[in-house]
């Protein structure tokens, strides 16, 4: 299979960031100093990360992470990055249930010592599902277990899902609602409508985005249902496994929000979908029984007594959620010269087949 090449995740320079971090780290822990500070390869093109070790006698912990919030003179993939949100919402998470979220201890909201606002937390050991190569392709520790295995995973993957809806007061994840009127949800869609405006400002539209939008508004839920903190990027690749296939870190909440619990329940299903289906495409067969809908959602109503609903526009929205997240990756590469002005915006959607027969009714 042919691909385009890996779109650039920063263009800042991990010594330089060390050097400024040391002298930041010193206004907090004096004497303290960063040590082995590395990108992980697989930094995200929102929010950084940068790894690093404490070297201090005495340090509150050694081992760390610190999320930077994207460079503005960098084409960033969201408009805004409100790190202290962030660090609330991990606060809330950790202390409202028991899910393993990262220690965090420090907030830094100053740009000028990093030149973006971060927070420092707790690293934490294990293993990720990659992204590059997706791990439903071969030869990665994931798609190597056993079945036994990944259905360990699974089950504990949703139950972080189960636990999180069900143990946070909705009270206090307030500051996570989004502006607007109406329900959680339909606030919820109309900011995605504001962000592919953002997006295409300037840039070709998307035909199969907009016509998702318009099945959306088509289908509308009779109920929205329930509103609950969902956790907004709930996908494996986004929790750490200890070697017993259970989750030792819940991570990246950037995208938390107040809204149904199918929210976050679509966006699980449909990013399997995502990196199934484009490992179908290039002739591998995947992992077909592993995370599929219906077991999804059959161990999510035995955990919670809630059955879920609308998942067709749910996992639809998810689609088109991530269309739009694509495309601004895609006009990132052009931005850069990593690829050339499209004749078609759709055809920057690796997905856009999945989305087209969504829409049509003929993908499940």
């Amino acid at each position: 299979m042919t691909t385009a090449p890996r779109p650039r995740t920063t263009t800042r320079d991990p010594e330089t960031l060390t050097r400024r971090l040391t002298a930041w780290l010193g206004t907090r822990l004096p004497g303290a100093r960063a040590a082995d500070a590395t990108v992980p390869d697989s930094n995200g093109m929102s929010s950084e990360t940068l790894l690093f070790d404490i070297d201090h006698p005495d340090p509150p912990v050694r081992n760390c992470a610190l999320r930077l919030a994207g460079d503005p003179a960098a084409y960033t993939i969201f408009p805004r990055y409100d790190m202290a949100r962030q660090y609330r919402t991990l606060r809330l998470v950790a202390d409202r249930t028991d899910l393993p979220v990262p220690r965090t201890f420090w907030l830094e909201e100053n740009p000028a010592h990093l030149g973006a606002p971060f927070f420092v937390m707790e690293r934490a050991a294990g293993r990720v599902p990659p992204d590059v190569m997706p791990y439903t392709y071969e030869g990665n520790w994931l798609y190597e277990a056993t079945e036994a295995e990944r259905a360990r995973l699974e089950a504990a993957s949703v139950a972080i899902l189960a636990r999180l809806h069900d143990q946070v007061p909705v009270k206090e994840a307030e500051f996570l609602d989004t502006p607007g009127n109406g329900s959680a949800l339909h606030r919820h869609v109309e900011a995605q409508r504001a962000y592919y405006a953002w997006v295409v400002d300037g840039r070709p539209h998307s035909p199969v985005i907009e016509r998702g939008f318009a099945w959306l508004a088509e289908h509308w839920p009779a109920d929205p249902g329930e509103t609950v903190l969902t956790w907004g990027d709930a996908r494996i690749g986004n929790i750490v496994y200890d070697d017993s296939f259970a989750p030792a870190a819940v991570l990246d909440w950037e995208m938390a929000a107040l809204g149904p619990r199918e929210l976050d329940l679509g966006w699980m299903v449909y990013l399997h979908r995502f990196f199934q289906d484009l490992t179908e495409s290039s002739g591998q067969r995947g992992l077909p029984e592993f995370l599929r809908r219906d077991r999804i959602e059959g161990r999510y109503a035995r955990l919670t007594g809630h059955t879920p609903r609308d998942m067709e526009f749910h996992t639809l929205y998810a689609a088109l959620r991530q269309a739009i997240v694509m495309l601004r990756v895609a006009y990132r590469q052009v931005h850069f010269g990593e690829v050339p002005v499209p004749d078609d915006a759709d055809a920057l959607i690796l997905h856009r087949d999945t989305l087209e027969a969504m829409i049509a009714g003929r993908y499940w």
